[in-house]
């Protein structure tokens, strides 16, 4: 007999997994099926910033600006192991954008948030302050610093799928949703697991959400809907990596002269992250890959302004997404909208499809999707539509000025941790991090390390707790020890993870 939930969704990303956290803590039943590893596409491939979007400004993006700095703190509080507070440098570029219009902008963007605890903007001498060592020498002396969060884009999914399921949810990852079809007053969703030997299976549910991100229109497809209801613009972003460009902690925004802008953030501790282009896209969003035009791009933009010229032969790694927009007529990808669009089909049982949005903004449009549903929900779960922003995320249950705190405890707790391990688990799972180490009194009784502390008592944690089946699953979603670890040790995770991959499927 095939299970009936209140909702099924369709994507395993932000969007999805947001909206699978707000359902299930309303006490709705929901099922989601993700055809890939969760954060697998456009959620991992994020500038990793919880941001209201400064440049947005100058397309009047006023509600989704403001939406979007007034969520830092939520987010921060919900999960202050993943998210912190960044400063951003901007310095002035004569011939760009004039300085009387960033004091405008950043004014606007310290007033129009709701900002309690990041620290205001300030303007720079650059020729004084440490930021402006790093820049070519009597180029840049006028500077802004201002204030945005950090974000682990893929974890934040990840632990949004975890809050779910812990609340009730079905999560089925590798489950590919082949075909939607209308029954009465249900629809009735048919998926097959893409895993090798994986079967098809059916769900009923009384609400369809089409998150799929960039695959929203080929979702539409297999409803049988014949035309695409909103207009979706695909536009490729890409990132690079590069060895540590500077020694302070401070990130940079730079104007370039085609009018975009490219952020260089601290990167794990030893690297650079430079980007992100904006490129129309065409094809499978899957096979989106860094181009060697994208990488010529990024480094031309950062050595516009870094004393340490880079080069392609440099880049380390490079990851790229498709985001899929809203097409508002914009004659470049860089102008479109980033503002979220819900395209509600109610004839017959619901179909709720998400087109844009930004990783920042995800709660509200999990919020604004279950407002949009709201007639067809029972009067108990229109009664907690405001719960979400309240409870932390897993492992942010300590207070967001109180991450040194966890580490310092997490160390007298387990003194043979060292202290880089300590901090590097309490970023990724905060107060979870005894779930990891589980009772182990000794280095030794973690098991194997495959590598910069990467142990065999994590691993087992993420394949039972965060969906985990594959070395990339570990190595760039649930971590970024894929940039440290050798080939040798690749193999050698992979041949674990294929030995116990089986005991913990969810």
């Amino acid at each position: 007999m095939e299970a009936t939930y209140d909702i099924a969704v369709i994507g395993g990303g932000i969007n999805g997994c947001g909206i699978a956290r707000d359902a299930a803590g309303r006490g709705l039943s929901v099922y989601l099926c993700e055809q890939d590893d969760l954060a697998s596409g456009t959620s991992s491939a994020a500038t990793k910033l919880i941001h209201g979007g400064l440049r947005y400004l100058e397309y009047l993006e006023f509600r989704l600006v403001r939406e979007a700095l007034m969520e830092r703190e939520v987010l921060w509080r919900m999960a202050p192991h993943i998210i912190w507070p960044l400063r951003f440098v901007l310095p002035y570029h004569k011939g760009l954008r004039p300085a009387w219009l960033l004091r405008l902008g950043l004014f606007l963007y310290d007033h129009m948030g709701g900002r309690r605890l990041l620290p205001p903007t300030r303007t720079l001498d650059l020729t004084r302050d440490a930021a402006g060592r790093a820049l070519k020498a009597g180029q840049y002396a006028l500077g802004f610093e201002y204030s945005d969060c950090w974000v682990d884009d893929a974890r934040l999914v990840l632990l949004n799928a975890r809050d779910a399921a812990e609340r009730g949810a079905t999560i089925r990852t590798r489950t590919k949703a082949v075909a939607a079809e209308r029954n009465g007053d249900t629809w009735r969703v048919t998926t097959v697991d893409r895993r090798p030997g994986g079967s098809t299976q059916a769900v009923q549910a009384r609400i369809l959400i089409n998150a799929a991100g960039p695959w929203v229109g080929d979702v539409l497809a297999t409803t049988r809907r014949r035309n695409t209801p909103v207009s979706i613009r695909l536009v490729q972003g890409s990132h690079i990596v590069v060895r540590k460009l500077y020694a302070h902690d401070r990130c940079y925004i730079f104007q370039n002269t085609d009018k975009r802008i490219i952020f260089a953030i601290p990167y794990e501790g030893d690297f650079t992250l430079i980007g992100t282009t904006e490129r129309d896209y065409a094809g499978d969003p899957g096979e989106a890959r860094t181009t060697a035009e994208e990488i010529d791009y990024l480094c031309q933009a950062a050595n516009q302004y870094f004393t340490a010229a880079i080069t392609p032969a440099e880049v380390i790694w490079t990851y790229s997404g498709v985001r899929p927009l809203y097409d508002d007529g914009a004659s470049e990808a860089q102008a479109a909208t980033r503002d979220y669009v819900l395209d509600l089909d109610n004839s017959g049982a619901p179909m709720l499809s998400i087109f844009g949005g930004k990783i920042t903004t995800y709660r509200r449009l999990a919020q604004h999707a279950l407002e949009k549903l709201e007639r067809h929900l029972p009067p108990s779960a229109r009664a907690r539509r405001n719960w979400s922003g309240e409870a932390p995320l897993p492992g942010g249950d300590f207070p967001v000025l109180g991450f040194d705190a966890l580490v310092n405890d997490i160390g007298r707790e387990y003194p043979w941790l060292a202290a880089q391990q300590a901090r590097r688990l309490a970023r990724a799972y905060g107060t979870r991090t005894r779930a990891v180490l589980d009772g182990a009194t000794s280095w030794s009784a973690l098991g194997r390390d495959f590598g910069s502390g990467l142990t065999e008592a994590e691993v087992i944690y993420l394949m039972r707790e965060e969906w985990a089946e594959e070395a990339a699953d570990v190595m760039w979603r649930r971590s970024k020890l894929g940039l440290r670890l050798s080939a040798e040790q690749v193999d050698a995770l992979t041949t674990f993870m294929a030995q116990h991959r089986g005991k913990f499927r969810q």
